[in-house]
């Protein structure tokens, strides 16, 4: 197969999504560029997990497109999904395994060879200080344990493209800020992030352009400064801003479909 070559990372044009008589997604269109670092941030039940779903392939899409790295996730999901990584808010561990034989697991689903897989999990395991406990099973992990293996079990197969859903729950100050600036690193290696979450502050500092969802639809996007120029508000906190956009979008009625 011919390799594609796309400048976007993810592009989904026309997408729907319905659920019990109305769209969690309605006619979503959404670039994000290769090497971006994005955030999509919406109150609760504005469409974003559902979209990522979408994109990863774990929930069938009513219409639309969803192209990553040039594959339609429809027409060609197996080749599309070698791309990227999905790590949901409470990613699913197998609490009798170790940590390298969780790393392991994963990827042997992804038909890594052995020697690579246990050298990317020492990598991984190491860079995550999650290293001496490697051989502990998971099911004696905190919360910011696993939440830290799951990270590394989505970087196993080095995607692309990672779409993280609420990545630093759980995490203490001291290993938010090591998976932050590890998520920083991996952009800077050319790869891409979509990034949830419901901490404005840690969207303000990572991200280079901002997408903010409402009603199932893209309702502002761009970098701060530009989404402080559209609420009008120069100098504004990010969470000031989306306040104000999203406040304004809340006053618009949503339609049963």
């Amino acid at each position: 197969m011919t390799d594609v070559i796309s400048s976007s990372a993810l592009n989904i044009k026309g997408l729907f999504k319905h659920f019990e008589g109305k769209y969690a997604v309605d006619n979503l269109d959404l670039d994000i560029a290769v090497g971006e670092f994005h955030a999509l941030l919406g109150p609760n039940g504005a469409g974003k997990t559902t979209t990522l779903r979408i994109v990863a392939g774990l929930l069938k899409a009513d219409a639309g497109q969803v192209m990553v790295l040039g594959h339609n996730v429809l027409r060609d999901p197996q080749v599309a999904k070698r791309e990227l990584a999905f790590l949901p808010d409470d990613p699913l561990l197998y609490g009798k395994l170790s940590a390298l034989e969780y790393l392991e697991f994963v990827a042997g689903l992804w038909e890594i060879d052995a020697n690579t897989a246990a050298n990317r999990a020492t990598d991984l395991l190491k860079w995550l200080e999650l290293w001496d406990k490697a051989d502990q099973q998971t099911e004696g992990y905190s919360r910011g344990m696993r939440q830290k293996l799951a990270l590394a079990g989505a970087l196993i197969h080095q995607p692309k493209l990672m779409i993280l859903d609420e990545p630093l729950t759980g995490l203490d100050a001291h290993a938010a800020r090591s998976v932050k600036d590890m998520l920083v690193d991996y952009v800077k290696q050319g790869n891409t992030i979509v990034l949830t979450t419901h901490i404005l502050e840690i969207a303000e500092r990572l991200s280079g352009r901002i997408s903010i969802i409402q009603h199932g639809k893209i309702a502002a996007q761009g970098t701060l400064e530009e989404l402080r120029e559209q609420a009008g508000q120069q100098g504004a906190t990010l969470e000031d801003v989306f306040l104000n956009l999203t406040d304004a979008q809340a006053s618009i009625p949503v339609t049963e479909k």
